[in-house]
């Protein structure tokens, strides 16, 4: 079947429902505003259907000045009397101009995508930062993957569109050497089935505190959620146990029927 604009999962069925708000019953019902809409990519086009045709990032570059400005948004330099810009091709390698943050719980639309970390790369030789999603090969992102001045190399969706998805950096350190020159490189050329568990960093008593007060903030958080019915429908429809180690100590939370769980280790018996 034909992937839709709005996946089907998140269309609501038609019903209605009684909520209480301050002790009075209130009918509420499912609705619908179609607001679809078709766009061009105008002037700009030419970079969108590099990435989806050619598997090439273009850049435009000043013919005066010399800069490259990464992805190309504008058509004329503000620094040179407006002198029209051309496009060129870039490396598909550069590096981190911060730490990116990470997504872990993304709305409907991006589920399927996370963890994934936002970020922007400086391409090699380009004067401004390529915005892009950040992935690890090695299992779950965090925050020591990537961090300013990792090295990277961007990737090429396997299914394009011409959108900004259709590209995203891993580690230059994760692409096998015989294939770090290869231009064009494609999400089905790497290894994404053999993740390895990162080393923690040592323990301190440092550490063991900050676990100690985190570990009491979600014990309350979940007792808050026990009682409070927003945070139930927030939450319902979700299923999810995460495993989280650090350097202080480990926890697992579990997200089901509305519940939010928490236990310190390593054992993950919860209940839900």
């Amino acid at each position: 079947m034909t992937e839709k604009v709005i996946p089907v999962h998140m269309i609501p069925d038609l019903e209605s429902e009684i909520i209480k708000v301050h002790g009075e019953n209130y009918l509420q019902s499912n609705e619908a505003m179609f607001t679809f809409y078709k766009r061009t990519k105008g002037e700009f086009s030419p970079y969108f259907l590099s990435l989806k045709e050619r598997k090439v990032i273009l850049g435009a570059r000043c013919p005066t000045c010399k800069l490259v400005r990464v992805p190309p948004f504008l058509v004329f330099c503000p620094e040179c009397n407006f002198d029209p810009l051309e496009l060129v091709e870039m490396p598909d390698t550069g590096i981190m101009n911060s730490t990116p943050p990470i997504t872990y719980f993304g709305h409907s639309l991006f589920q399927h995508q996370v963890p994934f970390g936002r970020g922007r790369v400086m391409l090699d030789g380009a004067y401004t930062a390529l915005p892009i999603h950040v992935y690890t090969t090695k299992g779950v992102l965090t925050p020591r993957v990537f961090k300013k001045g990792t090295r990277v190399k961007v990737i090429f969706r396997d299914k394009r569109i011409g959108k900004p998805t259709d590209i995203f950096a891993v580690p230059m350190e994760e692409i096998p050497e015989h294939k770090r020159e290869i231009r064009g490189l494609q999400e089905s050329d790497l290894d994404w089935e053999s993740p390895a568990e990162p080393e923690l960093p040592a323990s301190t008593d440092e550490a063991k505190k900050a676990y100690e007060s985190v570990l009491t903030q979600i014990g309350e958080m979940t007792s808050k959620v026990a009682h409070s019915e927003r945070a139930q429908k927030n939450l319902a429809g979700w299923k999810r146990r995460i495993q989280v180690k650090t350097s202080g100590g480990s926890m697992g939370l579990s997200i089901e029927d509305g519940k939010l769980e928490v236990q310190a280790g390593e054992s993950m018996t919860l209940t839900s």
